[in-house]
């Protein structure tokens, strides 16, 4: 087997590695009543150069805890960002099948096919966008695309480096 050397693109998600705090809150709320939030923490570290492991644990919305562990990576075959997700909370793989980096080399986008939230026997396309405010902090903003082809936001983690 062949040595893997990391790329430029492996090289940009090494800026992830490290403990992170995050707060997150849903993209609308429901008229009247507060806003539901959430916080926990995150451990980012490699495996080898090539992969981000992500392994987080907090408070979900409505209550409970939950884990989750998010892996990113980039595939120069097919020239693509590529990774996967779990949480504790779902028993669903997301499979990131598109990930691309913006020309300014300051936000991610990754695609997923999922269940639909409202109505889990069918499938949904979704979207998550990775931001890179700074070198301690970074933003998730979740979307998920409507029967109408539109992206609908769902919801932003803001994380924040732990000193």
């Amino acid at each position: 087997m062949e040595q893997v050397q990391a790329q430029e693109q492996h090289r940009w998600l090494q800026q992830m590695v490290g403990d992170w705090t995050y707060q997150g809150e849903p993209a609308e709320s429901e008229p009247g009543k507060p806003t539901e939030t959430w916080s926990g923490t995150e451990r980012v570290r490699m495996l080898g150069d090539v992969w981000l492991l992500c392994e987080a644990s907090g408070d979900m919305p409505g209550g409970g805890t939950a884990s989750s562990q998010l892996t990113l990576g980039y595939d120069p075959k097919i020239q693509r960002y590529t990774g996967s997700f779990i949480g504790s909370m779902m028993t669903f793989l997301w499979v990131y099948d598109e990930g691309e980096l913006d020309a300014e080399g300051r936000v991610l986008t990754m695609v997923a096919d999922g269940p639909d939230f409202s109505d889990p026997s069918k499938m949904r396309r979704y979207r998550d966008v990775f931001t890179i405010k700074s070198a301690d902090e970074r933003w998730l903003e979740a979307y998920m695309q409507g029967d109408d082809g539109r992206w609908q936001p769902l919801m932003r983690n803001t994380y924040r480096r732990k000193r």
